[in-house]
């Protein structure tokens, strides 16, 4: 990475969620009372007197648990760890110093990295009489608390004094980003997807359905082109979330569809679609965020000449809204013809962004005017006076005419077909309005 990486480590529930909140001046990962929220690594970054470093909020560090998803939430620590320039490990000021800190610390020392040792949740006198218990594991520390942002100052300094000052990317480098939002129902493979990308466990990856809380940022580059992989919570019919982590974890992959560029929606090849494919699709059109159908573990499917060809037509009928996305059939397992969904992003995206001129848009529409003119209004004609592209992302064009309420829906549907097909915008949504010309 071109800018500096700072971790934050600690035992769970000591606040490291509430800090990196803090830090990235957003509430990105998930904070609750219940220890080990965080499960994946997740990313943010920090701007400060313009100095930037990444920080990495971790899951929490148990030493010595047998149980698989603990022993991957340590696993992915330990990789945390391994990238970071510095470590912040957080320690919980209520509690005092515990065994398992004086183990961690030991570990930490091994691994041969920068240390910061921070005492959170320091708010009250109460805690403030007892800091002087932490001299007790050989270190030096600072005080603050996250939830009250009281010390983030001093801590901000004191990571800037121990971390290499490298450039910043430029806003011009971070525009350049491709966002790309993988969304789909727990345990279509959505995490299987991103570390079959990166070639690396970057997440982490159970039959658990659910595995993923937090939304979470991996970044890569590949056919010269920077991507920034979302790995959306899996989205939840509203009646089985009934936990409040579940509803937070939905509205952060919600958010995520909102903010992204391209959405990766993902099916299992096993089970079909479903009802909540369905509804997840919806929620990426409602957002008007261009698609790429991306049918997941093809590897377990027996298949003849016929088979993709029916599953085309059945999520296509289910889909009728999104007749324009590209549909691929991969393995997340196996890696088969995975890359080639980057063809599909790099294609939709180029459409998402395309800007038309006017002169030609004027052009194509007399076109398309004189081969189907809208229906009569009320015994008058409707009158086309000009139009424009007012914007992209997705590209967004405005007509003014003499009588807007009177287009009906079936015709501009079809002027939103008609500029795909002219403009080489097949793959992507297109929206149309219409205002009435005012005399000046």
């Amino acid at each position: 990475m071109s800018i500096p990486v700072v971790a934050i480590v600690g035992r769970p529930n000591v606040g490291k969620s509430t800090l990196f909140n803090r830090l990235v001046k957003k509430r990105e990962a998930i904070v609750n009372d219940q220890p080990g929220v965080t499960r994946d690594r997740l990313y943010g970054s920090c701007l400060w007197e313009e100095r930037s470093f990444t920080i990495i909020d971790t899951g929490g560090f148990e030493l010595d648990s047998k149980e698989k998803l603990v022993k991957q939430m340590r696993d992915q620590t330990e990789i945390a760890i391994e990238e970071a320039d510095l470590v912040l490990y957080l320690m919980d000021g209520k509690e005092g110093p515990l065994g398992i800190d004086r183990d961690i610390i030991k570990c930490l020392y091994k691994a041969d990295k920068k240390i910061l040792f921070v005492v959170n949740k320091m708010e009250s006198p109460a805690t403030q009489t007892q800091v002087h218990d932490f001299y007790s594991l050989g270190i030096s520390f600072l005080t603050i608390s996250s939830e009250h942002a009281l010390g983030i100052s001093e801590l901000v300094d004191e990571i800037l004094a121990n971390i290499p000052n490298r450039p910043a990317l430029t806003q011009k480098e971070a525009d350049n980003s491709i966002r790309v939002a993988i969304a789909g129902r727990p345990n279509v493979g959505k995490s299987s997807l991103i570390n079959s990308f990166l070639r690396q466990e970057r997440m982490l990856v159970t039959d658990i359905p659910g595995t993923t809380r937090d939304a979470v940022d991996s970044c890569l580059q590949f056919n010269h082109r920077q991507y920034t992989l979302i790995d959306t919570a899996g989205i939840r019919r509203k009646g089985k979330t009934k936990l409040a982590l579940e509803k937070f974890s939905v509205i952060s992959a919600l958010k995520h569809l909102q903010s992204c560029d391209v959405a990766l929606l993902l099916i299992d090849a096993v089970e079909q679609i479903t009802s909540q494919d369905i509804t997840i699709a919806g929620y990426a059109y409602e957002a008007g965020k261009p698609c790429v159908l991306v049918i997941n573990k093809w590897d377990l499917i027996k298949k003849d000449n016929k088979t993709i060809a029916a599953y085309t037509e059945k999520i296509r009928y289910e889909l009728k809204y999104l007749p324009y996305a590209p549909m691929i059939f991969v393995s997340a397992f196996t890696g088969l013809r995975v890359f080639k969904i980057f063809t599909c992003i790099e294609t939709v995206y180029d459409q998402y962004i395309k800007r038309i001129s006017t002169h030609k848009f004027n052009q194509v529409m007399q076109k398309i005017l004189h081969d189907k003119p809208p229906s009569g209004y009320r015994g008058k004609r409707i009158k086309f006076y000009y139009q424009t592209q007012i914007s992209t992302k997705p590209p967004t064009f405005i007509f003014f005419v003499n009588y807007p309420e009177a287009i009906h829906f079936s015709y501009a549907r079809y002027l939103q077909n008609q500029l795909r097909l002219c403009f080489e915008m097949e793959n992507i949504p297109i929206k149309v309005y219409f205002r009435k010309k005012h005399r000046k």
